[in-house]
């Protein structure tokens, strides 16, 4: 009897072991991929990145799978550090930009310039081609990575993105097997036995791709109706999956700020052949043609949602997002819909910031991050002083984007739309190619040029031209997309120096210095904040260089001076205009040969006697 029920339990057993023993085999052959959210850094082991491969276990089919940025950061938090993770779609990446031209990125450069001393990690585990399931298994994993907020604009790709309801990706209709499969894929053994099944159809399949986008052979299903039962199922599976993702942050008190949707409502006509959809739409051109904007929206609106086609979010997410912020303490609700409808002619969406039916523009991107910037501050994640806060129009301004970035954008926009299913763009022979900035957008687009060549092309580009405010440009783009590296910060503040430019001299060597301290870096850090009158900012540059002193200068007296300097206005701040004390500063600025300073404090005694 004992020796039947152990044949029993070995007969049940074996299967298992043998099972565990072939995963074993295989992860030791590094078969398959690894689907872990983060992988230690190549450059350097102190950080790490996230894996190109962990959107792979959300493809049914290999080929289709998507990969996102590369933004390092420190396994172990440093204090004060900002930790922002970004989840969501190809709109959250900032295609057809990526890199600078996405909301993230105008959210960090305007962060770093508005505390230029404190440390800002943004991560963005975007993916284009995904959805909401995206969004919430890759938030099972960030959770433990210590966020100091979390980021999520999403809900666009429901129907046709990874695993959507419409989609040639979607595992049935049942949430539970499709979170099953998603467990299995972690497994080299799923893996292996998926690659094998795929490889008996891959012939036959690869005809039908022939020719055809990654968006095209995203759908599966062309005709999704408006309030049909497969309509209904996007709209419970992104609220399935978004409360899961509100509740997973809410049980361990990570803030989360979760944006509405905006689409192109008045310039892009419905995908679909639907009837109703051109009907709707067509009276929304009347009615906005007419001055009655109100209507025109409404039929906007209409127009989309009876879209058959479901490229765009259906209006109902929109009214559903506040509701799950509402439910959860830690989560808010960013209104980016009210900030495009605010920079919007008569409040309607459109080619103004839109390029074609979801994906903003640049200018759009800024005002999505400016809704993310606001509701940060507005919830207390930091507290900017307004003496020192980069304003939205000066960010504008001031955003590191290059020519080759925006005229990249629009050549990604014209090829979109000259396949299915817009048929309305331009051939790429038909492209006249006067620049070089147009000819490294043309190559980035259509030859697979790595944008950090195009940029390193285009620097030395302007370089041999003498345009140092481009390359100066060029260079900051190269810091801000490689933001632990200080080879590119350096070279900026060395631009900007050569420029005069002073404020952005210090604000780069700052923030090389930061990544890399040197000698170097703290002697031209301390001699441009004493040329800008800050003596106290100079003092801790200043002693770094005299400790880690390689060029054998004498800095005591300037050491002398700088103390003398601050000295004085101290007592200054007491006796304003006392022109003894104004001189005094003068020529303690002198005798460390900071001729600006001596100069200005010498104007303002010359102006003090009058």
């Amino acid at each position: 009897m004992k020796r039947k029920l152990l044949f029993r339990v070995i007969a049940i057993v074996l299967p298992f072991l043998l099972l565990g023993l072939l995963e074993l085999v295989l992860r030791w052959c590094h078969y398959g991929y690894d689907p872990r959210l983060f992988i230690p850094y190549p450059q350097d082991a102190r950080y790490l990145v996230f894996n190109p491969d962990a959107g792979k276990r959300f493809f049914s089919d290999q080929l289709l799978a998507t990969s996102g940025n590369a933004e390092p950061f420190l396994r172990k938090k440093e204090d004060g550090t900002l930790r922002i993770f970004v989840l969501g779609e190809s709109t959250t990446i900032g295609y057809p930009y990526f890199h600078n031209g996405s909301a993230h990125r105008w959210l960090q450069y305007r962060l770093m310039r508005t505390f230029p001393s404190k440390k800002f990690e943004i991560i963005n585990v975007s993916l284009t081609a995904t959805n909401s399931y995206t969004v919430y298994g890759f938030a099972k994993e960030l959770v433990d990575y210590e966020p100091d907020a979390v980021l999520i604009y999403c809900g666009q790709n429901e129907y046709y993105g990874a695993l959507g309801v419409g989609s040639t990706n979607q595992i049935g209709g049942n949430p539970l097997l499709v979170q099953t499969v998603l467990s299995l894929r972690h497994l080299r053994l799923f893996q292996f036995f998926t690659r094998a099944y795929q490889a008996c159809f891959q012939r036959a399949s690869d005809k039908d791709k022939a020719g055809k986008t990654r968006m095209e052979l995203m759908v599966g299903e062309q005709h999704i109706p408006y309030g049909s039962t497969l309509y209904l199922r996007g709209i419970a599976q992104f609220q399935r999956n978004i409360n899961a993702t509100l509740a997973l942050f809410s049980d361990r008190h990570i803030p989360v700020f979760l944006s509405n949707l905006v689409v192109n409502e008045k310039d892009q006509p419905p995908l679909s052949e639907s009837p109703q959809a051109h009907q709707y739409y067509q009276q929304g051109i009347n009615a906005y043609a007419r001055g009655d904007f109100g209507a025109a929206k409404a039929l906007f609106d209409a127009a989309s949602d009876w879209d058959e086609l479901r490229f765009r979010a259906p209006g109902t997410l929109n009214t559903l997002i506040p509701q799950l912020c509402s439910a959860y303490p830690n989560a808010r609700l960013v209104d980016t819909k009210a900030a495009f409808e605010g920079a919007s002619p008569h409040g309607i969406l459109g080619r103004e910031l839109i390029l074609e039916h979801i994906h903003p523009n640049l200018e759009g991107y800024a005002y999505m991050g400016d809704a993310f910037y606001r509701a940060l501050k507005q919830a207390g994640i930091f507290h900017p002083d307004s003496g020192q806060e980069l304003g939205f129009e000066t960010l504008l301004r001031d955003m590191p984007l290059t020519k080759v970035d925006s005229l990249t954008g629009a050549y990604k926009v014209l090829n979109l739309k000259s396949s299915w299913p817009f048929g309305q763009g331009l051939p790429k022979d038909s492209l006249k190619l006067n620049s070089e900035e147009e000819e490294l957008a043309f190559s980035m687009t259509f030859r697979h040029m790595p944008w950090d060549q195009a940029m390193c092309d285009l620097y030395d580009y302007y370089m041999k031209e003498h345009e140092l405010t481009e390359a100066g440009r060029v260079m900051e783009a190269l810091a801000l997309d490689h933001a632990t590296e200080a080879a590119y910060a350096e070279k900026a503040a060395n631009i900007y120096g050569e420029l005069q430019d002073n404020e952005k001299a210090i604000f780069y060597f700052q923030h090389a210095f930061a990544l890399h301290p040197s000698f170097d870096k703290a002697r031209d850090l301390f001699v441009l904040e004493l040329k800008a009158d800050q003596p106290e900012a100079a003092q801790p540059f200043l002693d770094y260089a005299m400790k880690n002193n390689t060029s054998g200068m004498n800095l005591e007296p300037v050491k002398f001076y700088t103390n003398q300097v601050i000295e004085y206005k101290k007592s200054l701040s007491m006796a304003r205009g006392d022109t003894t004390l104004l001189m005094q500063i003068a020529q303690a600025y002198r005798k460390m040969g900071n001729e600006e300073g001596a100069h200005k404090y010498e104007q303002m005694a010359a102006h003090s006697e009058r």
